[in-house]
């Protein structure tokens, strides 16, 4: 990889945040690239990190005074270790709306710390930065999902005229896509993984959520990447790490609040029905989740059904990544009915609706759509159509133009 940082595809949405909007806050986890972004796209700003302790004690002790005394415009780097600083800040703007005055980052999710002070509304614009995506390390626009969703994605057999052995795919999908261990060997990388989650949890949990005993969070985060990809059971977390269940849920909204693991809410016609149904669980980077489960690209073909669900956490991060410059208003759920049917992803926008299967085949059959077609069944003129991702070579229809089957190369191709 280039000494220099990748170019990011969200530069274009944070400059134009900048120019109409106060405050500009750049969310995600950490090492993932904020701070390089933000001190990239706004060099004159003046620069404050709250990882410093004598700038974080001065922010706690009076919010409103050192907020006086910084540079404007500045930008306030992870944030989310002052939530007494949101108030001031909402103070601050609402005296002097000028666009672009404040650019903060954080490594947590602001809107759901237990202690947030003001959510800044209709003066702060959120954008989150996923891990590097796989077009954005080819240096490719990163066109796949806007592709697709315009229905310009057609059939070709010489589409990937080669497609990427298995362990390269493999390899891509174990090295995830934090900036700094993609850099590196693969065993250093894992040991970089391994690092990362100890500072966090040493340093930055208690900042999001109380946790008495660490370890046990630890323990929580090794069993959740063996499930990445799989249907959240909290009975049986409970019972696995002999945790109470609160003590378990408490673990996991840290989990999410620090951009470990999301949540993939099911997706039910009746939007009333989706709040009584199972979500799944998903890594928010594959490498991290490949660490934590002891994967490698060997394991491709050794534990198949492990790393298919490591395969689907790749891609979801790839669509939410994409769908962050191409449209945020889309939303990602699953869908699994009571025939146990299921499709990996459903993506909405208002009442249109997309499905995406992904299968670590290289050669995709009309029964890999079966939960397609069911999906497509319940949206009536609602569906938009329907791709299954695969390890294979070409595009092509299977047997309704509404379905597609795409390389897995076409997520970092175009």
């Amino acid at each position: 990889m280039d000494a220099k940082p990748l170019p990011r595809a969200l530069e274009a949405t944070v400059r134009a945040a900048l120019a109409d909007t106060p405050v500009v806050c750049l969310l995600g986890p950490r090492q993932c690239g904020k701070t390089t972004l933000a001190r990239a796209l706004a060099p004159r700003y003046g620069y404050v990190t709250f990882d410093d302790a004598d700038a974080l004690a001065l922010a706690r002790s009076d919010p409103n005074g050192f907020l006086a005394a910084l540079p404007d415009p500045v930008i306030l780097d992870e944030i989310q270790r002052v939530p007494e600083l949101l108030r001031a800040l909402k103070l601050s703007v609402d005296r002097d709306r000028q666009p672009g005055r404040f650019l903060l980052t954080g490594s947590a999710n602001l809107l759901l710390l237990p202690k947030l002070g003001d959510s800044l509304a209709g003066r702060m614009a959120i954008i989150e930065l996923q891990p590097l995506t796989a077009a954005e390390q080819e240096r490719a626009p990163g066109g796949f999902l806007a592709t697709w969703l315009a229905g310009k994605l057609k059939s070709s057999l010489a589409t990937t005229p080669h497609p990427p052995a298995p362990l390269t795919l493999a390899a891509r999908v174990v090295a995830g896509g934090f900036p700094e261990p993609l850099a590196r060997t693969p065993a250093r990388a894992r040991g970089w993984h391994r690092d990362y989650v100890r500072a966090l949890l040493e340093r930055d949990v208690q900042d999001v959520a109380r946790v008495k005993e660490p370890r046990d969070l630890s323990r929580l985060l090794s069993l959740l990447a063996l499930r990445t990809g799989e249907l959240l059971n909290i009975s049986t977390l409970s019972n696995e790490l002999d945790l109470r269940r609160e003590t378990v849920e408490n673990h996991l909204a840290a989990c999410e609040r620090l951009y470990l693991v999301r949540r993939l809410q099911p997706w039910h016609r009746h939007e009333a029905k989706r709040l009584i149904k199972t979500p799944k669980l998903h890594f928010i980077d594959s490498g991290l989740a490949a660490t934590l489960a002891n994967l490698t690209p060997e394991d491709w073909h050794e534990r198949r059904d492990r790393f298919g669900h490591l395969l689907e956490t790749f891609v979801l991060e790839q669509l939410i990544a994409q769908a962050g410059w191409t449209d945020p208003d889309l939303r990602f759920w699953h869908y699994r009915d009571k025939d146990q049917v299921e499709v990996d992803f459903v993506i909405t926008r208002g009442r249109r609706t997309w499905g995406v299967e992904v299968k670590a085949s290289a050669t995709p059959t009309q029964t890999d759509i079966s939960g397609l077609r069911r999906l497509a069944a319940q949206c009536g003129n609602d569906f938009a159509g329907g791709v299954l991702i695969h390890a294979g070579a070409h595009t092509v229809t299977l047997g309704d133009p509404r379905f597609l089957a795409v390389p897995l190369a076409k997520l970092w191709e175009m």
